[in-house]
Order: structure tokens, then sequence, then C-alpha cells
């Protein structure tokens, strides 16, 4: 019997972006049911696929740090406890499978030996007849026993359910992967899903969820306590579990937009202050441990700070994705109309100096959709798009994206080579920058070029920079054919 995975699984299975496969599927190149797809097919339309090259255990370690060694087989693998409870599960249900198959064979024994005793005693049937169906019940399950050769996909899934758990996620019907040694919320968090939490290390009890079906394993201490109702029911804490089981199926509600993300107040503290260009610094905060700003891709944050006497604050876009909730990046001008700027250029807030933190704040932020997005930013503008395309990425939220940068600015684009890289990286990923001298002109011009390289009519756009160019690049955008409804944009 063919085994059945997610699109999901069977991308990182076979090493193709779970866009190819619901193309596939559209065209109908790859049969679907119910969203799951048959490894027998999979096979067939990608005979090509070689466990060795599919990469899908590299890519469960995807190492920001530069050392190796004992950080990579932290990385990768679960904890020793984690690791045990999944590969006793996976024993568990081989044990299962392997009692039902004895019991199976002792039916059709016993079965074949009852047809050889009514040769006798069953009217108007002859003897021959009994004994062919005895050599037909002979020859099913001597086919039934027979070893065949191993199926490679088949063993991959299995093998990969111990280091990468499948986490599905109801009423919504998302999937994600927890690795390493993430708990639940902290997957479930890079994956760029809006899930409930507060402190993130088992207080406040807002990630408490129910699971439907599989095991989890407590990784962490916690001080919240369920009540015996909601342990009966299944209830547990995703930031304090990891998944025990290589599949589960959890139940809990996500945030659907801006509306339902509360606002906070955290005490941040400056953790580096790094120049990308001339007039631009890379300003990192981090909060503490247990005090996370839960935000979605594309949000700002008002900072408050102070030094030498003045009193400054600044409303800044969060340049980073929410999958890292605890270090926070902003992309900061210089401008001597921004006191909270003019303190960092001037060396004012250096590391480990406090600030107060209020937000999030917004709704630039990624729509459900499934249409090609398309990304265009002016200057700084950069900013909250830069944590739209790490989201959008994260959740594979589009068949494919485009990014247009205009620099009006002298610093030009001061992330290009993470621009380059997301097109390197990723199929279907367009990268183009402009410059120009004029707000105006280099909007239209900007959005020509995009007119000329895709259909806009298809796609939604999000729109960020100054409020002059937002103005005429949004107007522009509407004339090449984007639909009002799928254009977003953010004063920068």
């Amino acid at each position: 019997m063919a085994a059945w995975v997610t699109l999901s699984r069977a991308a990182r299975l076979i090493g193709v972006p779970r866009g190819a496969l619901q193309r596939d599927v559209a065209e109908g190149r790859l049969a679907s049911n119910d969203g799951l797809v048959s490894l027998e097919d999979l096979g067939r339309l990608y005979p090509q696929w070689r466990a060795e090259d599919s990469g899908a255990f590299e890519r469960t370690a995807k190492l920001r740090e530069e050392a190796f060694g004992r950080r990579v087989q932290e990385r990768v693998l679960p904890s020793q406890e984690v690791l045990a409870q999944r590969l006793f599960v996976q024993s568990r249900e081989l044990a299962d499978l392997r009692k039902h198959l004895a019991r199976y064979h002792e039916l059709v024994v016993a079965t074949r030996e009852r047809v050889g005793g009514l040769a006798a005693s069953v009217a108007g049937v002859s003897a021959a007849e009994l004994g062919r169906l005895g050599d037909a019940i002979d020859a099913g399950l001597a086919e039934a026993l027979a070893t065949e050769p191993a199926d490679e996909l088949t063993i991959m899934d299995d093998a990969l359910k111990i280091v990468s758990a499948q986490v599905t996620i109801r009423p919504s019907g998302r999937v994600f992967f927890v690795e390493g040694r993430d708990s639940l919320l902290q997957a479930g968090l890079k994956a760029g899903l809006k899930l409930a939490y507060g402190c993130g290390n088992g207080t406040c009890g807002l990630c408490k969820a129910r699971v439907v079906a599989g095991e989890v394993v407590r990784t962490l201490p916690c001080d919240y306590r369920l009540s015996d109702a909601e342990r009966l029911q299944g209830h547990t804490l995703l930031c304090a579990h990891s998944a025990g089981s290589g599949e589960i199926v959890i139940e809990t509600l996500e945030a659907q937009g801006p509306g339902e993300i509360p606002e906070q107040e955290v005490e941040v503290r400056v953790r580096g202050v790094t120049p990308m260009a001339p007039d631009t610094l890379l300003v990192h905060l981090q909060t503490p441990r247990g005090s996370r700003l839960r935000f979605l891709a594309g949000q700002s944050a008002t900072l408050f700070g102070s030094a030498g006497g003045v009193d400054a604050q600044a409303t800044w876009p969060i340049a980073s994705c929410p999958c890292d909730d605890r270090n926070l990046h902003f992309h900061v001008a210089r401008d001597s109309a921004d006191a909270l700027a003019t303190l960092f250029f001037d060396g004012a807030l250096p590391g480990g100096t406090s600030l107060r933190l209020w937000g999030p704040s917004g709704d630039f932020v990624l729509a459900d959709g499934g249409r090609p997005v398309a990304f265009v930013a002016c200057d700084l503008g950069y900013a909250p798009i830069r944590s739209l395309v790490e989201h959008a990425i994260a959740v594979d939220a589009a068949p494919s994206m485009s990014l247009d940068w205009l620099t009006l600015r002298s610093d030009g684009p001061y992330q290009a080579n993470q621009c380059r890289a997301w097109a390197a990286a990723f199929d279907g990923f367009r990268y183009a920058s402009h410059t120009a001298a004029d707000t105006r002109s280099g909007a239209r011009s900007l959005v020509a070029t995009m007119a000329g390289a895709l259909p806009l009519a298809r796609h939604d756009v999000y729109v960020a920079g100054p409020g002059a160019f937002v103005e005429e690049a949004g107007s522009a955008l509407v004339g090449a054919g984007v639909p009002p409804d799928r254009l977003r944009a953010s004063v920068v």
C-alpha cells in the first residue's frame, strides 16, 4: 500500500519548493487527496530523486553559527530525551504493525486449513475447485510475505520523522516541522505561524493548546499548572514541550490580523549598533527571555530612550522576522530631526543600554491569498519589506516573489547582498535595484520596469518608503493593472 504524506513533507523529501508541488497538483501531474500526495506517485513524477541528493537532512539545520562540531549536533538533532521518545513511539508503531501482520497470517493459514477440510463435505463443489481456492490463498499469502525492493522515499520519510517531526494545526490545517531542540512554540514561530503566546517560558499559559493526535514530551520546567480537566482533554503548553512522535496534530487558534495582537510594553537592551552604510545603522535590541515581543511581520514599534539629559522616542519599522521574537532589528537613518536616531549615531546608547519599547503597531502585514507577491521599497522602506520577505519565505506564502528597491539617498541599497542571496537561493524570486535623483520620476520608472517584467494584475503588492514615493508608486501601480484592494502601503 502506498504511503501518503503532506505536500510540505513531500517537498522536504525530494528537495523541491512546496510551490512546485502545488503547481504539479494544479496542473494534473500529481494526484492529491485531501492535501496528501502518494509517495509512489511522487517517485514516478520525480524519478531523478536520490536520497543523497535531496538535502532533506541538511535543511533540518540552517545553521547560523560559524563553528561546527557540537553546535552542529545540537542544531540538527533533538535532545536525547526527545529523540528517545520519538524512537520509542516509532518502535511501538512497528511492533503493533508486526502483531497485526502475525494475526492476519494466522487467519489466512487457518482459512487455508478449513478450505482443505471442506473437500469431502461441501455439496456441489468439486475437490478441484476447492484445490484451486486453496492455491489462490497460498499464492496471495506468498505474495504478501514476499520481500520487495525498499521504497527509498518511504524509508526517508520514516527516518525524517525522527529528526524533524511534523505538526499539523487545526482548524487552519497549517503544517510546520519541529527541528533540533526547538519547542513546539519556537518551531511554529520560526515557520511564520501567528500562534498565541506571552512569556515563552511556561509561566503565563497563553500558549496552551490541545493535542489531538500524537505525543508530546516536556523539555522545559513550567510554573503554569493545567487543571485536571485540561489535562484529561489533552491540553499542553507549546513553549515547554516538543514533539514526542514523528507526527502530531494540535488544536489552537492563530491570530488573523494585527487587531488580534495585543500591544505590549517591554524593557529591551541594546545588543549591538552596527553601521550598514555611512548614514544607516543596524540597531539590534534584545528582549528578556520572559518578555518577548509578539508581533507580525511588517509592523512597527515605538522606542523610548534617554542619555545626557535628552529624552527621546521614535517609531520605527521592525526589520526582523517574528520567528525570532527576542532579537529585534531596526534600520536607523541619520536624521537631525530624530532625537533617538541622533543618540545612536553619537554613541550615547551603547551595548547594554536599557530602552523601553511599546508595540507593535501598524497593519502593513502579509495577506493570505496564495498569489504572487511583489515588494516595492524606497530607501529605508526596505526595513519593513525585509521583515515581510523573511516571513513570506518562512511560510511559503507565495508561488513567486519580486523585490524592487529604489534608493534616493547616497547610502544606496545597503543590504543588496542579502537581496541577491534571496534571488540566488529561491526559485521564483526576482530582485532589481534602482537609483534616481527625483522621488516621483524614480517611482514611475520603477513601476514601468516592474510592469515589463511581471503580470502585475495577478500580484499582491506591498509598497514602503517616503510619503511622496508611496503616493506616486501606488498611483502608477494601479494604472499598471494592480487591483486597489491588493495594494498595501506604508510610509516610512
